[in-house]
């Protein structure tokens, strides 16, 4: 088996900062691609940031120059770097690996429970 959890969400205020970690479990030998997507309150889910494991990272218009994704891959750990944050950016953000290849399976579209992120204006 394997999961994903994040962690770092929580409030801020406008203008402020906030590193999301997601780490992979499991006994992995490597993830594709790993993604952030974010759902607000009565809208649908959106990817924001995808990174693969070759480093190419994409980004969603509404978050690019403030957010920054990155990835340990030695860690099996991807992280959201977002700065200048609007109260549009509040949303439960979620971590997802578009495959997971592991001692006990590939493991295809996993993702994480989910982290609240409030910005208050």
């Amino acid at each position: 088996q394997v999961r994903l959890v994040e962690s770092g969400g929580g409030l801020v205020q406008a203008g402020g900062s906030l590193r999301l970690s997601c780490a992979a479990s499991g006994s992995i030998f490597t993830i594709n691609v790993m993604n952030w997507y974010r759902q607000a309150p009565g809208k649908e889910r959106e990817l924001v940031a995808a990174a693969t494991s070759g480093g190419t990272t994409n980004y969603a218009d509404s978050v690019k120059g403030r957010f920054t994704i990155s990835r340990d891959n030695a860690k099996n750990t991807v992280y959201l770097q977002m700065n200048s944050l609007k109260p549009e950016d509040t949303a439960v953000y979620y971590c997802n690996a578009d495959r997971i290849l592991a001692r006990t399976g590939t493991y295809v579209g996993v993702w994480g429970q989910g982290t609240l992120v409030t910005v208050s204006s």
